[in-house]
């Protein structure tokens, strides 16, 4: 199923907005399975379909991001589950990665309880998973992100130790690090840092490709990072040299 939920949504990358008939052609299903499978992305938020078309969800909202390089993620969304055993307590940031992320450790584990600034993450657990105990950390809501930032976020995470906080990043550079675009959101990642022994970055290797313009700075905090296999060589040595171990999928 993957691969053709991959496929309809490099579709829809290129297309924005499709007739569910010429899907049907492009992709050589029948309309009847092309259904099936908008179904299964409609779930997640990612693909909506208005009077026989599918249209991609704005990709400036979490929810249309999901879609790009969603193959990649899915990888690393699945080999970052194996991290986390039943029972356990976990932080995750808000990001596509985190949302894919959440949804597969929604379909594969029981009793987690999950630390999160992210009601996206937060609805999309909640509607799938009713073991799961769901803590929203407090602050100012940024719509499009769909996520909680400020000091409140510090205040409130300070009440909790996790062996893993599992978070996004928008960007690399060599002198500073992972980075995010946004200040607040930046600032979130540092204060629910506090409270881990072990920060897991999850990114498609596309982004080391671009320069995120706030750094994150955390420091003195064991990071694993979890990628794709493309992921330059030399980034991946300095990573290393830098004591982040890397896990490629």
């Amino acid at each position: 199923m993957k691969n053709i939920l991959n496929d309809i949504l490099e579709i829809l990358i290129a297309y924005k907005k499709i007739d569910v008939v010429e899907l049907s052609k492009k992709l050589q299903i029948s309309q009847v399975t092309i259904r099936k499978y908008l179904t299964k992305l409609e779930s997640t938020g990612m693909v909506k379909r208005e009077h026989g078309y599918a249209v991609l969800h704005n990709e400036d909202d979490i929810a249309g991001r999901l879609a790009y390089h969603y193959n990649s993620k899915i990888k690393i969304a699945k080999r970052a589950v194996e991290l986390v055993k039943d029972g356990d307590t976990i932080m995750i940031e808000n990001g596509s990665c985190c949302a894919l992320l959440a949804l597969e450790l929604a379909a594969v584990k029981n009793n987690l309880t999950i630390v999160t600034n992210s009601t996206y993450i937060a609805k999309s657990l909640r509607q799938r998973q009713a073991s799961f105990q769901i803590i929203i950390l407090g602050g100012l809501y940024q719509e499009k992100s769909e996520c909680l930032v400020g000091p409140m976020i510090r205040a409130n995470a300070e009440n909790y130790n996790v062996e893993f906080f599992f978070i996004g990043t928008d960007g690399y550079n060599r002198n500073s690090g992972f980075a995010n675009k946004d200040q607040m959101r930046s600032q979130a990642v540092r204060d629910m840092a506090n409270s881990c022994d072990k920060l897991i970055i999850l990114t498609e290797s596309e982004k080391f490709g671009l320069r995120g313009t706030i750094p994150l700075n955390i420091k003195n905090i064991p990071q694993i990072l979890i990628t794709d296999s493309k992921i330059p060589k030399d980034i991946f040595d300095e990573l290393r040299q830098r004591d982040v171990q890397v896990i490629t999928v």
